[in-house]
């Protein structure tokens, strides 16, 4: 019934598993999908958006590196919006809002296109391993089915546990049964695991609704897009999401009943996630504010269900009710139905590699809320990398490892693996050191070239990145080059507030004040005739905007990563012994040994080693 062995089986047919089978099929990998409900691939089991701060950064790497999640968004998309415009570059990401239905039905036909890779529905109930070496899986039904290599991406299924209120039953998502099995036997080989929890709000009527209250939140008046593929267009019409607010009553309804929330009645004990906490959360937590933000989402084009965004909960549905209807806009509001929390078993991260294989079986890798994180982006990926790096050590290729100064991606799989993690984990701009390197207008150039060089990106991708870097590097050098008109360019100062220049200069020294934009800049005769001649889009525009209006903060910013890639360099043997080296403490003896880095740089961000303890390993290593 099955081939002879598959290359690669991905387990699980969330955002993580649909971008590994991908991935990996992609590569050439005779790759079976397995999944417990084949309808449900790509399902956005919580609220139907892609991408937003740094996530949206992450969707552009994946769509650069030739996955498919940008693709699916935006051919699903009923709303774009750019974040932080307001803010500078290094801050702009971009979120689309996703018709729910239409989001899986494109992943399915996507991934029904790929060739070398199969389907199968049922739950993997155990794993084949021998001498530490994983062989296959096994089935419900009692399947043995081989590969080279299995990736895990179970998503919140493992032992899942749905609670509302005093109710609570097995479950990996509302309506569908938990996942059994795998917890048990990997474990029995040796993994630490943990519990994590998670949760969704109501789902609504909308025609329940009263929206002329609420505010309205519109797109963008000139929709973008994730996908740098040019077949891909942008949003023509797009649909509207509000903003409404919790009160003072809504609060105090909720708080009387805290005794029946799991949440404080002991029933969960495992960890949410800190960045989106449920509202009962964030009421006991921020009791000092009088009001909370929701956001009222449409779930589609062809539905009136409506999407809570704000309102997570696992109170009692009762509870739910009475406190929804205290929101302006919402008194009339009918669930279609109730919140709820989820608890499922994770495996803490740092057992693994940064190619995500596992480092107790080989060939053995996982993906997604498995590692501890939460969303959809981080989720996918992982996937993406897992199914890169499963194939690559299938056929004995040189791994994909990104580096913290090359993508989001890095520093989302080096946190995971380096510093672990004991909360569902979630990426923010912050987290990366060199955001402004790491902007969502450039993962193309940052990132095709070494997707193509593996097989992945196509040629049209890496030839579309190659004349956009030429076509900025020549637009910035006629900044560079070209001197101005003194009477254009004192009446452009003079409309923002600046003094007149009393005498020529270069273009590119009036584009670098703070207050001269695009829209300005393009006046100019010379310029225009320039951006005419040379058939100039929107993305060269506005990389060569911020190539010269930012370029002593980006070569700052490369300088340090730089100095950090000469420890990078620097790699460890898998099998370094640390116990001989007196001079190291035996607190950074156990975390080395612990995580095993792969690089002097990867264990100079271990919590707990010192800059001493990397001088001792440098001169150990003859540097």
């Amino acid at each position: 019934m099955f081939k002879s062995k598959y290359d690669v089986i991905v387990v699980g047919g969330g955002h993580a598993g649909a971008e590994a089978a991908a991935s990996s099929a992609n590569l050439g990998a005779n790759t079976l999908l397995v999944t417990m409900n084949l309808q449900t691939i790509g399902q956005m089991s919580c609220n139907p958006a892609m991408g937003g701060i740094a996530k949206g950064q992450i969707i552009r790497e994946i769509d650069a590196l030739g996955g498919y999640s940008g693709v699916v968004s935006d051919l699903t998309a009923i709303q774009f919006k750019m974040l932080n415009k307001s803010k500078g570059p290094a801050m702009w990401s971009p979120r689309v809002q996703s018709d729910r239905a239409q989001f899986a039905l494109k992943w399915r036909e996507l991934l029904e296109k790929t060739p070398n890779l199969d389907f199968y529905q049922d739950m993997v109930v155990g794993l084949i391993v021998e001498n530490n070496i994983i062989e296959g899986v096994i089935t419900g039904l009692g399947n043995k089915i081989y590969s080279k290599s299995v990736i895990l991406t179970n998503g919140t299924f493992l032992n899942g546990l749905i609670h509302v209120g005093d109710k609570n039953f097995g479950g990996g998502r509302v309506g569908e049964k938990s996942s059994t099995g795998i917890t048990a036997d990997l474990e029995a080989l040796g993994f630490a695991s943990g519990r994590m929890k998670t949760g969704t709000p109501p789902r609504v009527d909308g025609r329940s609704l009263d929206y002329s209250v609420m505010e309205e939140q519109p797109g963008d008046l000139n929709p973008g897009k994730f996908s740098y593929l040019e077949k891909i267009k942008p949003l023509q019409s797009q649909t509207s999401c509000h903003i409404t607010y919790t009160n003072s009553r809504v609060h105090e309804i909720m708080a009387n009943s805290f005794d029946r929330s799991p949440m404080f009645n002991g029933s969960i004990n495992s960890t949410g996630p800190r960045y989106c906490p449920s509202i009962e959360d964030k009421i006991n937590r921020f009791s000092e504010k009088d009001r909370h933000q929701i956001f009222v989402e449409p779930e589609g084009l062809n539905t009136v269900e409506v999407y809570v965004n704000g309102f997570s909960t696992s109170m009692p549905e009762d509870v739910q009710h009475s406190a929804i209807k205290e929101i302006k806009g919402f008194e009339n509001v009918k669930f279609f139905r109730p919140g709820y929390a989820i608890e499922y078993d994770y495996f803490p991260p740092t057992q693994l590699k940064l190619t995500l294989e596992t480092k107790l079986v080989e060939n053995l890798f996982f993906a997604g809320q498995i590692n501890g994180t939460t969303g959809y982006e981080e989720a996918a990926a992982q996937g993406l990398m897992a199914g890169i790096n499963a194939v690559s050590k299938v056929f004995s290729r040189e791994p994909l490892i990104l580096t913290r100064s090359e993508a989001y991606i890095g520093v989302l799989i080096d946190d995971l693996i380096t510093k672990g993690t004991e909360e569902p984990y979630r990426m923010f701009t912050s987290r990366a050191e060199y955001r402004t390197l790491l902007r969502q207008d450039n993962a193309d150039i940052r990132l095709t070239e070494k997707s193509f060089n593996i097989g992945l990106a196509s040629e049209e991708r890496l030839a579309k990145v190659v004349d956009k870097q030429n076509k900025v590097k020549n637009f910035v050098s006629f900044f560079e080059q070209t001197s101005f008109d003194l009477n254009e360019v004192n009446e452009i100062l003079g409309s923002v507030g600046y003094d007149p220049v009393p005498q020529k200069g270069k273009l590119a020294k009036i584009y670098s004040r703070p207050n001269i934009k695009q829209e300005h800049i393009n006046k100019l005769k010379s310029v225009k005739n320039y951006i005419s001649e040379n058939a100039l889009d929107v993305d060269v525009l506005e990389q060569t905007e911020i190539q010269i209006k930012y370029k002593g903060y980006i070569e700052k910013e490369k300088n340090n990563a730089d100095k950090l890639q000469r420890l990078e360099d620097i790699k460890i043997p898998d099998n370094f012994d640390y116990e001989p080296l007196a001079s190291l403490s035996h607190e950074a003896k156990e975390k080395l040994n612990k995580i095993r880095p792969s690089t002097l740089s990867q264990a100079s961000r271990i919590s707990g080693i010192n800059p001493s303890d990397i001088s001792v390993l440098l001169i150990k290593m003859g540097r």
